[in-house]
């Protein structure tokens, strides 16, 4: 399915373009927007390869990546990155995932950004299950990710190693069934 476009009453998942580098680089390159992630904050550069990766894999037959802009409608200004990721592991499934500017943190886009990402794997893609997981470090994404009607289902004990440690993953999941699209 390319290109995805859905819109919620404030924002926008679009496909990614090479224009977005820099828009991109004030989330994955900030130490504030990154403190929880999976990984350290990134150079320009390699905010480059991402994007452009995620160009080519929006293209791919089968198409298994869905890397996106979350942009604001009024202004089309990128505030986020989302992800959605079909899992090779399950039937009908995948990871999904998202990151916002700071600034645009605490007004409700995080569990809007959700809501879209539930429309794509479920209306879109008729996936019947989408899962995240978060630092346990990471009170915000816990109250999102359950303001959004997804589950806690348990952790992942030493999942990630980022920062020179382990770190252990909280993780959420939401069936088709439960959504309320």
């Amino acid at each position: 399915m390319h290109p995805v476009t859905r819109d919620s009453a404030r924002l926008t998942l679009r496909e990614l373009s090479l224009d977005d580098v820099d828009d991109v680089l004030a989330i994955y390159g900030s130490a504030k927007a990154t403190e929880y992630l999976s990984f350290t904050p990134r150079s320009r550069e390699e905010v480059a390869g991402i994007v452009s990766r995620s160009i080519a894999s929006a293209t791919a037959s089968p198409r298994e990546e869905y890397a996106l802009a979350v942009t604001q409608r009024d202004s089309a200004d990128l505030i986020g990155f989302a992800r959605l990721a079909l899992d090779p592991h399950q039937q009908r499934a995948a990871t999904i995932g998202a990151a916002l500017r700071p600034e645009a943190w605490g007004v409700g886009y995080g569990r809007e950004t959700l809501h879209l990402l539930f429309g794509l794997a479920f209306a879109d893609l008729d996936l019947h299950r989408a899962w995240a997981a978060r630092s346990p470090l990471n009170a915000a994404a816990e109250r999102m990710m359950l303001a959004a009607g997804m589950v806690e289902e348990g952790r992942i004990r030493g999942h990630v190693h980022v920062r020179d440690a382990w770190r252990d993953s909280i993780v959420y999941g939401i069936l088709r069934d439960e959504w309320q699209g």
